[in-house]
């Protein structure tokens, strides 16, 4: 299990930007892959980005060009750089990890969630 300590969420406008982002407590980047999930109320949780050990990144169709995630290995930190913001954005956000060395694992680890609020 890895610790991970998400920040950053809050209230943003339609239109403007948030960032979020998520502290690992260890060294983990370069054998992990790292998401960012989130949960609408009254609905199920979403895949929103990935982000693998290599740096390949995946974005769910509904964030694309709008969303990026990225990540500084020397911080061990992850991060979503959300603009172009929509009120069906508003949702927590989780931060997870899943290690690649475990082959088909899912992702074990998860953040406490963070609440972003799209609303004007």
């Amino acid at each position: 299990q890895v610790q991970l300590v998400e920040s950053g969420g809050g209230l943003g406008q339609p239109g403007g930007s948030l960032r979020l982002s998520c502290a690992a407590d260890g060294s983990i980047f370069t054998v992990f892959t790292m998401g960012w999930y989130r949960q609408a109320p009254g609905k199920q949780r979403e895949l929103v980005a990935t982000v693998t050990s290599s740096g390949d990144t995946n974005y769910a169709d509904s964030v694309k060009g709008r969303f990026t995630i990225s990540k500084d290995n020397a911080k061990n930190t992850v991060y979503l750089q959300m603009n172009s913001l929509k009120p069906e954005d508003t949702a927590v956000y989780y931060c997870a990890a899943r290690d690649e060395r475990l082959k088909g694992a899912d992702f074990g680890s998860w953040g406490q969630g963070t609440q972003v609020t799209v609303s004007s």
